[in-house]
Order: structure tokens, then C-alpha cells, then sequence
């Protein structure tokens, strides 16, 4: 749908009683109920999960991916700064909608990366 947005949601912790916190793209916490029923899923047995991720439209773009090469990164708070920017390059950032302050961040953890890589 043409204009609409995402409204992907972070998983940022576990409470326990079936409860977790995740972070909204806006920066809000909110404490959620699971909805998983872990019985159904655990009495899956292999062969019924592959077929199952086999199936699953929102997998296909992740088959082919050697998830042993991986990388999880743990959630790390951002450090707040103030920052001058001109105008034209916040505005390009801010032009896709929220999360306008992450995507500054990874193209600054680009630029590191290809600066350490060069030596």
C-alpha cells in the first residue's frame, strides 16, 4: 500500500509470565502479553516446522542465508549527542519517516567499517 508504513516493533527483553517489552520506531516501551501458543509449537515435530518455514511467504527472502555467518549484535542504548547537519542532509534522512536517527547511524557504522577495513 503506497504511503503506509511499517510499524515494525523491537523486541528489547523478557519479564517472564509471558510477558516481554518491546521498543516501538517512534522510541516507546511497551509491555506485551505472548501470544505464542508454545504447546502448538513444541509439539511440532521437525519435519512439520521445515514444511511450515517452507511455506511461510514472509521466509522465502531468507532461505538462501548461511545463518552460521550471522552476526547477532546484542541491543546497545544509543549515547545522545547534539549534532549540526545541513539542512538538505537531515532532510533526505527524515524524508522516509522515523527512524531517521538510526539511519544516520549505519551509514556513520559504514563509513567506520570501510575506514578500519582500509587500515
Amino acid at each position: 500500500m503506497e504511503g503506509e508504513r511499517e510499524h515494525i516493533v523491537t523486541y528489547v527483553g523478557k519479564l517472564g509470565s509471558g510477558k516481554h517489552v518491546v521498543r516501538h520506531p517512534d522510541g516507546r516501551l511497551e509491555i506485551q502479553e505472548d501470544q505464542t501458543d508454545w504447546a502448538r509449537v513444541d509439539a511440532l515435530t521437525e519435519d512439520q516446522l521445515e514444511r511450515s518455514i517452507a511455506n511461510d511467504p514472509d521466509w522465502a527472502e531468507f532461505k538462501n542465508i548461511d545463518w552460521l555467518a550471522v552476526e547477532v549484535k546484542p541491543f546497545v542504548a544509543k549515547q545522545a549527542i547534539s549534532i549540526r547537519l545541513d539542512p538538505d542532509v537531515l532532510e533526505f534522512f527524515k524524508k522516509d519517516g522515523p527512524g531517521y536517527q538510526g539511519r544516520i547511524n549505519a551509514v556513520l557504522r559504514h563509513f567506520m567499517a570501510e575506514k578500519k577495513k582500509a587500515g
